[in-house]
């Protein structure tokens, strides 16, 4: 029986029964690559199939907890939800030069210094290319057992002989299974190397991290489902020239999901930022455009600096840039502000950006972009000591936030003195509510907002930066 020819996107593993030149589902171009068919299976000798065990009620099975092993790197165990769990399966992914080999390399030395094999595997670079790094690295880096390997048949084996503590791919579309008729990378290889791992971690309990590269998108390279055959997906992040990196969980079978780890990255590797929030506050130079908010990281809350500008634009359509915000969000924010703040942008180019390569997705950030925009457009700075939280709603309103408490409490401890916010269920600011040194502001309302920055910020040619 003639088997169906298909495509695959590597951008975003859409399939099509023919090659089209741009993606349906995610509009890349020429981006449909020729899958090879997965083999069926077939009983041999018409053999009867074999009886499972059946099902069982869930409230019967019992058993202990799978074993965890912690790396040693609090953060990053914090992310993996207390370590990574036996038989597990772990997707790293990033974008080239970031720090993934690194970081890897980091977490498998902090194992092996305690005494524990980890098996690292690259098929990406050499021998010699990984030692010099695990000297720039030092501490157990050493220890680490490597080999230069891209058949998975191969890494198997050395793994089942070997019985590392860890295993280490780097990285996925590299690796390629024997008898596939298809290039290093391409869907098929990747799908069928990534299973192929994934069943030896689960039958020998061998917890595996596996590369992955990233598109132009931010997505993780490969068929879509290669994010659902894994356990854990870590994406590694930050933005080129800064040192900043940030580690963020958004898939976790063994722990919460959005957990956050900020990293720099120095001479000698990665060093943990343990107090990310006191840092921005303490590193911070404040200006017109520039506010402050808090966005909520799986049980973290983070205080991040939002930057915004504003200027004239001869064009028809004045530009709309956004770096670390949706500009989807940006756009319906600029709505709100011309009808129902009285601020028009319509005819001003307008950029946005989150400092050190954050990313905010929380909508009770609202009122931090809101407030940027107006100082940049006022050429007001806005009190250094202040925050604002809000979710901005289309007709004008601030609405209430979640994790109230725990974000009062972040800004009271890096030393904020002031919080702009929606009011409580009953109507009120609810100061009480607020830890010690803390002032609470109520503002309901986008133009009370406004007002606020208005009459509490000081004017750009009074001593603010940029002034004249």
């Amino acid at each position: 029986m003639a088997v169906a020819q298909r495509f695959v996107c590597r951008e975003c593993g859409r399939e099509s029964l023919r090659w089209e030149g741009r993606c349906p589902g995610c509009d890349a171009w020429n981006a449909f690559d020729e899958a090879a068919p997965a083999p069926g299976r077939r009983r041999s000798g018409g053999a009867a199939p074999t009886e499972s065990a059946g099902p069982r009620r869930l409230g019967d099975a019992s058993g202990p907890a799978p074993d965890r092993l912690g790396v040693g790197l609090g953060d990053f165990d914090r992310v993996l939800g207390g370590g990574v769990v036996e038989g597990s399966i772990a997707l790293l992914g990033g974008a080239p030069g970031i720090g993934k080999s690194t970081l890897l390399l980091q977490a498998a030395a902090a194992i092996a210094g305690r005494g524990p094999d980890v098996l690292y595997v690259s098929g990406e670079e050499s021998e010699e290319q990984v030692r010099r790094r695990a000297e720039r690295l030092g501490g157990g880096a050493a220890r680490v057992l490597f080999a230069a390997e891209t058949s998975v048949e191969s890494v198997i084996a050395m793994a089942a002989r070997l019985g590392p503590a860890l295993l280490c791919v780097d990285s996925i579309q590299t690796t390629v299974v024997d008898g596939v008729v298809s290039a290093p990378g391409s869907i098929t290889q990747v799908r069928d190397a990534a299973d192929a791992l994934r069943s030896f971690a689960k039958r020998s309990g061998t917890p595996t991290f596996l590369v992955g590269h990233v598109t132009k998108g931010g997505g993780i390279a490969g068929p879509r489902t290669l994010e659902h055959l894994v356990d854990v997906v870590l994406h590694f992040e930050g933005v080129r020239g800064e040192d900043a990196r940030l580690l963020r969980a958004t898939k976790n079978r063994f722990g919460r999901v959005g957990e956050l780890a900020v990293y720099r990255m120095g001479e000698g590797g990665l060093a943990e930022v343990e107090d990310p929030g006191r840092t921005l506050f303490e590193e911070r130079v404040p200006g017109p455009g520039s506010a402050l908010t808090v966005t909520i990281e799986g049980a973290r809350a983070v205080p991040v600096e939002v930057q915004a500008l504003t200027s004239g634009s001869s064009q028809p359509s004045p530009r709309r840039m956004t770096t670390g915000y949706p500009a989807r969000r940006l756009a319906m924010l600029l709505a709100v502000l011309e009808r129902r703040g009285g601020i028009s942008l319509e005819r001003r180019e307008v950029f946005v950006n989150v400092v050190n390569g954050f990313r905010i997705s929380d909508p009770g950030a609202d009122a931090g972009v809101l407030a940027a925009l107006v100082s940049a457009e006022l050429d007001r700075v806005v009190p250094p000591t202040a925050a604002f939280l809000g979710e901005a709603g289309l007709s004008g309103e601030l609405r209430g936030i979640g994790e109230r408490a725990t974000r009062l409490r972040e800004l009271a401890r890096i030393g904020l003195r002031d919080v702009l916010l929606p009011p409580g269920p009953e109507g009120a600011a609810r100061p009480a509510d607020a830890p010690g040194g803390l002032a609470v502001h109520p503002v309901s309302s986008v133009r009370e907002l406004i007002a606020w920055v208005r009459r509490h910020g000081a004017p750009v040619a009074d001593g603010g930066p940029g002034g004249a």
